[in-house]
């Protein structure tokens, strides 16, 4: 694995940093306000940043004065990805994935009891047509669902879990 590809790997599979791409979703946020929401110390919060602002993830969103000084604000650019991400391996995905674990027992912890929720899970074989529409269907709600997004206890908003990874398989069965 190359330096460029270990940097993006160690970008995306922090369950810390996962949280600050969904926090940066919709919104810019210092380094201070991303402390603030996380419970992380300023220190702390502005590493993360700097990781994932030097592998491409997030983008900076300019600069405010606060108190005589400058603070720098960042964002998730959701709506314009970049190039496609050519150096991703099985293992950075897999590491992805675990980072991705330990987050969604965290949202779990956080889950309003009796509300409105779906859960699914398929290894399957499909039509190759339903394949190409369940895959339509899922990046459609996956960008309505980022377009929209606000920031924290915004009036008129709800806090939401939604995480969605489709893929196609070998053909090859394992056993």
């Amino acid at each position: 694995m190359t330096e460029d590809e270990v940097k993006e790997l160690r970008a995306v599979a922090h369950p810390v940093r996962l949280r600050i791409l969904s926090l940066l979703t919709g919104t810019a946020m210092s380094a201070a306000e991303v402390a603030r929401e996380l419970h992380l110390t300023h220190a702390n919060a502005s590493y993360h940043l700097r990781i994932l602002l030097e592998s491409g993830a997030i983008v900076e969103a300019g600069e405010e004065r606060i108190r005589g000084g400058v603070a720098k604000r960042y964002r998730y650019p959701h709506e314009d990805p970049g190039q496609p991400r050519s150096r991703i391996t099985t293992e950075s995905r897999i590491a992805e994935v675990r980072a991705l674990g330990r987050e969604l027992e965290r949202r779990m912890t956080q889950r309003k009891p009796k509300s409105p929720n779906h859960f699914s899970d398929l290894d399957g074989w499909v039509p190759p047509e339903v394949w190409e529409r369940v895959r339509e269907l899922l990046m459609e709600a996956s960008g309505l669902m980022h377009d929209h997004n606000q920031p924290p206890r915004t009036p008129g908003t709800v806090h939401v879990s939604a995480t969605s990874w489709t893929f196609e398989m070998t053909k090859k069965a394992r056993s």
